[in-house]
């Protein structure tokens, strides 16, 4: 790409959106272009239509998706298929039509098999059955990523999908009802710590930024402390569901954005399958970490990171994070990682000459200590980034659930199950 290429990026605001966003401005990409929901609903297709007529990007980015945690996607189903259907195929549609040079398509691992063998890899794609959970958010991006490689087989464009596993960093979603497992923790613990110190203007400043079902920082101690005990939120401990064995992937979206640019600057379409195939299929790439953690020691590396004491700890090569949910996350970003790495994952078909942290996943064994010690078996691996996943349990039915003992500052799993339906949804 040239560095004064317009570039299009859908969702810029966005956890993964912001990040390719700065990323780009930092490799002197000068021409971006972006617009917030209000400017611009990607829903309307006249709407789209038009902005692609008056901008003409020669670059599209399209990093904005209707998207939330295990509850939202067992809620609004509907919306799940719908939206993300429709927004996809208008800018998808407008970038066919208005020449676009290059696109990245963002999808998710949860495209994946519910019981895909792990690692999984892009050829396991429609083998067996989806995660039921998030089904219609997971078929509308298997859509996405066959919409791009169709155009490309039959147009010759050049549209390119990418598959990131479970993300995290600034700009996240940490709404407790509808975010993903690792805000939704942090979130949780952070208000807990609060409480717990009897900090309330830190409570109250978090409650209008994100309302909790419409109670805010100005309502009564005794109507939010009732609406956080809700969600597992007190001041002597945090109820987080689930058994804590389901393992889970994690990427600091800072490595994803880079992860991105570098396909867009060096992966085209004809790089992603083996010339002469007769059947050209599952051409986009996983990016990963190729590190895996299970739930309970990602509770317990949050409760670790959010303690106030020593010094503040900054996420690598990204910068300080300045406020308190961004210093867990920088904390996190640290224990998780240890440095900042990126794996662009394409099987055996991408190897020798590849830059630094781009290249194949790498195996369990290669694993720090900490990472493998512990690590349950087999049957309670999750499906990637799936969410759900203890195989044997249906979900639907039973989780367990940990509790953080605040006042000790410990971390306590406790493997109790309970029916959903003595808990509410």
């Amino acid at each position: 790409m040239e560095k004064t290429a317009k570039i299009y990026v859908a969702g810029h605001h966005g956890l993964v959106g912001s990040a390719i966003w700065n990323n780009l401005q930092q490799k002197g990409y000068t021409n971006l272009v972006g617009r917030s929901h209000k400017e611009l609903d990607l829903l309307d297709g006249q709407a789209v239509k038009k902005f692609f007529d008056e901008e003409q990007p020669q670059y599209v980015i399209l990093a904005a998706a209707h998207v939330g945690g295990i509850m939202a996607n067992s809620l609004y189903r509907a919306d799940f298929i719908y939206q993300n259907l429709q927004i996809q195929q208008n800018v998808i549609g407008e970038s066919f039509r208005h020449d676009v040079k290059k696109l990245l398509f963002l999808g998710s691992t949860c495209i994946y098999p519910r019981d895909a063998v792990q690692p999984m890899k892009e050829d396991v794609l429609l083998t067996s059955p989806l995660e039921y959970t998030n089904e219609p958010y997971a078929i509308a991006k298997i859509a996405g990523l066959k919409m791009c490689e169709s155009f490309n087989l039959q147009y010759g464009t050049n549209y390119i999908a990418v598959m990131p596993t479970n993300l995290y960093g600034p700009n996240d979603n940490f709404h407790l009802e509808n975010s993903h497992v690792l805000p939704a923790m942090i979130r949780k613990i952070h208000l807990g710590k609060c409480l717990n110190e009897g900090d309330w203007d830190a409570v109250r400043k978090d409650m209008n930024l994100r309302p909790v079902e419409g109670i805010d920082g100005s309502h009564t101690d005794e109507e939010i402390l009732s609406i956080l005990k809700k969600y597992g939120i007190t001041g002597q401990e945090v109820t987080l569901w689930g058994t804590g064995k389901p393992l889970r992937e994690f990427l600091w979206s800072e490595e994803m954005a880079d992860a991105s640019v570098y396909i867009m600057e060096h992966v085209d379409f004809k790089d992603t399958y083996t010339p002469g195939s007769k059947d050209i299929r599952n051409c986009h790439i996983n990016i990963g970490t190729g590190k895996e953690i299970t739930i309970a020691q990602l509770a317990d590396k949050i409760v670790k990171a959010g303690r106030p004491h020593g010094p503040r700890r900054d996420a690598g090569p990204h910068g300080r994070c300045r406020d308190a949910r961004g210093q867990v996350f920088a904390g996190v970003h640290a224990l998780r990682h240890g440095r900042a790495v990126h794996h662009v994952r394409r099987g055996d078909r991408m190897g020798a000459g590849e830059p630094r942290g781009v290249g194949r996943r790498r195996s369990q064994e290669g694993l720090p200590a900490l990472l493998r010690d512990g690590v349950p078996p087999q049957d309670d691996r999750g499906a990637g980034g799936a969410p759900g996943g203890v195989r044997g349990v249906d979900e639907r039915f039973f989780r367990g659930f940990a509790r953080i003992d605040l006042v000790k500052k410990e971390f306590f799993l406790y493997f109790c199950i309970q029916r959903v339906s003595d808990r509410g949804a």
